[in-house]
């Protein structure tokens, strides 16, 4: 499999692309970003980004819509998705989505052509088409390893959303606690986080051959569930055991296992193990202050 090149996104043409489709999709309505305040809440050293969705009417209106039309089944946005929000097809196995209800500019969708769950394990040909959006795209990587983890959609995706993430400040703004990390052999841990989770050092070189940077990423991938304690059972099973999200930059990979999906009304994604968290009202956002962001975090995963 590894040998087999099935990329088809022609280099050089994704963030142009994106670009066009972006223009094209608001004019039409079928992008529709929801607009957002924000500011920064700090704790632990970390300047957390905070993002009020002011207006998620639409969003919920149209997963209401949805559900009432697909009475007896899962309704699946993916299959057949929009053609509206179509950006590239990444290789046979995967393609490249805006994503409709965007916080972040450009944020874009990497699904499976054909249904696969999306608890299931992630494999080679989701890290490739991860690092063919990479090498065009300097962004955040991310996946909500089930339900719990904060996935909305059944249908495997991955996403990416373009750094800096922050506006105004550093890209990310987890970097100090990435760049605090300690490592024993290839794993590495950060003192910042009051959580289970695990580190590896990527090799931005990889961006070159997404075909090579996918098998060394899945042997990363692999290395850090078993290090966070979630048993993969050698991979003899397609679905995975545990929540659990991943965040993935160039040069780095973070898994965090997951408890809950939400505490006290607040829902938390891979997003958030980034620095950047939502909240719907002012109540939740009080909430927040008064626990503080990494309290939240700590109380949706495993404490160390």
């Amino acid at each position: 499999m590894n040998a087999e090149r099935t990329v088809v996104l022609e280099p050089g043409r994704l963030w142009t692309r994106v670009i066009e489709q972006t223009e094209y999709a608001l004019r039409t309505g079928a992008l529709q970003s929801i607009p957002t305040d924000y500011e920064f809440i700090e704790q632990n050293g970390i300047s957390f980004l905070v993002r009020t969705l002011s207006n998620l009417v639409r969003k919920d209106e149209a997963q209401q819509q949805a559900k009432s039309t697909t009475i007896g089944k899962d309704f699946n946005p993916f299959l057949p998705y929009e053609e509206d929000l179509f950006v590239a097809d990444i290789s046979d196995t995967h393609l490249c989505l805006l994503n409709k209800f965007n916080v972040v500019d450009h944020h874009l969708l990497i699904i499976t052509r054909a249904f696969e769950d999306q608890e299931n394990w992630l494999n080679w040909r989701d890290f490739q088409a991860m690092w063919v959006t990479l090498a065009e795209i300097d962004g955040l990587a991310f996946y909500n390893g089930g339900k719990i983890a904060g996935a909305s959609q059944k249908h495997k995706h991955l996403q990416l959303v373009p750094l800096p993430l922050a506006p105004q400040k550093v890209k990310l703004p987890i970097e100090n606690a990435i760049a605090s990390a300690q490592f024993t052999g290839f794993i590495g841990t950060s003192p910042m986080f009051p959580f289970v989770h695990a580190i590896a050092l990527l090799d931005p070189n990889w961006i070159a051959s997404p075909d090579s940077a996918a098998t060394a990423t899945l042997e990363c991938y692999q290395k850090l569930l078993h290090a966070v304690g979630i048993d993969t059972n050698e991979f003899k099973s397609d679905k995975q055991s545990g929540a659990y999200n991943l965040l993935a930059t160039r040069q780095w990979m973070l898994i965090v296992p997951r408890s809950q999906e939400s505490f006290e009304s607040i829902s938390v994604n891979s997003l958030g193990f980034a620095g950047s968290l939502f909240v719907r009202n002012d109540e939740q956002m009080q909430i927040l202050k008064h626990y503080g962001p990494m309290t939240v975090l700590q109380q949706v995963s495993l404490e160390c």
